[in-house]
């Protein structure tokens, strides 16, 4: 569905040696690799490793575009070891494999992609995936779905408490919240509406190197 926005920017494209997959059947015009086809003609078997393995774990893995606070987005580049060192993310704040993960961030983004979705594969964790966050929605949710984990921004919770107050907000089976960017006033307030829930707080870059975790509160 976002073809469309692509299909002028392909003469360009082409001349500058970008390839351009898309994930469905076509018919696309030259440059453009339909993925579909090819998925369905590939073979379940998994290849060797010499194949799939990388030579050098510092390698390439993904990039992953900043928002562009200081300009236009930027491409960071994520290697595979950080990319495998994500895996590990959930067990350093204490989650396992009997949580169950709330998450409603952008998938285009280091947070919502390796920490949320790959962090939940390296623990075995059920993810309740959300395409948008809704503030009004959201403890009804994580009771239907039995949430007890939910990753955050430091925005959502500040939604959260600014919606108004209605019966059975303390009632739900959440006991940890973790993400970036949790204001004092906001965490008190959390807190003392919504319960003992615990909060990690946590901050890093895609580029960066260094993680910080707030363990003790």
């Amino acid at each position: 569905e976002l073809f469309g926005s692509v299909e002028p920017l392909l003469p360009s494209l082409r001349e500058d040696g970008v390839a351009v997959w898309v994930l469905g059947r076509g018919p696309y015009p030259p440059g453009a690799l339909a993925l579909q086809e090819l998925l369905d003609a590939a073979s379940e078997e998994l290849q060797p490793e010499n194949v799939w393995e990388p030579r050098d774990m510092n390698e390439t893995c993904l990039y992953i575009f900043t928002s562009g606070t200081t300009g236009l987005p930027k491409a960071a580049r994520v290697s595979h070891l950080k990319s495998i060192m994500c895996l590990g993310f959930y067990e350093l704040v204490g989650a396992s494999s009997r949580d169950v993960v709330y998450l409603a961030l952008p998938l285009y983004h280091m947070a919502g992609s390796l920490l949320g979705i790959v962090g939940c594969l390296g623990i075995g964790a059920t993810c309740v995936l959300k395409e948008k966050f809704s503030a009004s929605q959201f403890w009804d949710e994580c009771r239907a779905e039995g949430v007890t984990v939910f990753q955050y921004i430091g925005e959502l919770c500040r939604y959260l408490v600014n919606q108004p107050q209605r019966p059975g907000e303390r009632q739900h089976g959440l006991r940890l919240a973790v993400g970036s960017g949790l204001s004092p006033d906001v965490w008190r307030s959390f807190q003392r509406r919504f319960g003992p829930i615990r909060i990690v707080e946590t901050y890093g870059m895609s580029e960066g190197n260094v993680t910080l975790f707030n363990y003790t509160g």
